[in-house]
């Protein structure tokens, strides 16, 4: 596989309400208001639409690698999640190589979306600017038919402006972008079987 897949990941943690409100609300609307920004529309990756009976970690990391730039949603739980740190240090590792996001080149290709929190994170986590969704970060169906999901779905659309200007500056693909793998989980050996 070859060259750019998708134009956006998003790289979330599973705990919390955080992936409720990206499956309920966030994703869908950003495919949407990107399709409204640019044609053809900019594909998005969540793992949520990874085909079935493949293998999770491969898919991950082949779908990092033939991305563009990284949405990450920012909640205390990213912070401890072995694979977020793996998937946000990969696009670290790619932003050095290209020589982005230091002194001389600011921009970068991780855009941060604050969703909880922030006073929790770690000095790593408050090293980067991100839009504070906060405000919008009710992950419940019934939110949609509220008035605030009027100002969620003009705050996504200014979202999707600023990241199709972000999509135009993107260096070509390299397949030798390094991936940083998380750590092997730790497996505990099985209970010993009763003696009878």
């Amino acid at each position: 596989m070859s060259g750019y897949k998708f134009d956006v990941f998003i790289s979330y943690a599973r705990r919390g309400s955080v992936q409720k409100w990206l499956l309920n609300h966030f994703h869908d609307k950003l495919v949407e208001c990107l399709a409204d920004q640019l044609a053809p529309a900019p594909k998005v990756y969540v793992d949520r639409t990874m085909p079935r009976a493949v293998h999770w970690p491969s898919n991950l990391r082949n779908a990092l690698r033939h991305s563009k730039i990284m949405l990450q949603l920012l909640t205390p739980p990213y912070f401890e999640s072995p694979w977020c740190m793996a998937e946000w240090r990969s696009m670290k590792e790619r932003q050095r190589v290209l020589g982005l996001a230091n002194v001389d080149s600011p921009q970068g290709l991780v855009y941060s979306i604050l969703y909880s929190d922030s006073e929790n994170f770690p000095d790593e986590g408050r090293e980067v600017s991100w839009w504070d969704f906060k405000p919008f970060a009710n992950p419940d169906p019934v939110y949609q038919s509220t008035h605030g999901y009027v100002d969620f779905h003009r705050e996504v659309s200014k979202l999707a402006v600023d990241i199709v200007q972000l999509l135009k500056q993107v260096p070509p693909w390299d397949p030798d972008w390094p991936i940083i793998e998380p750590p092997e989980p730790v497996l505990l050996p099985p209970p010993p079987l009763p003696r009878f």
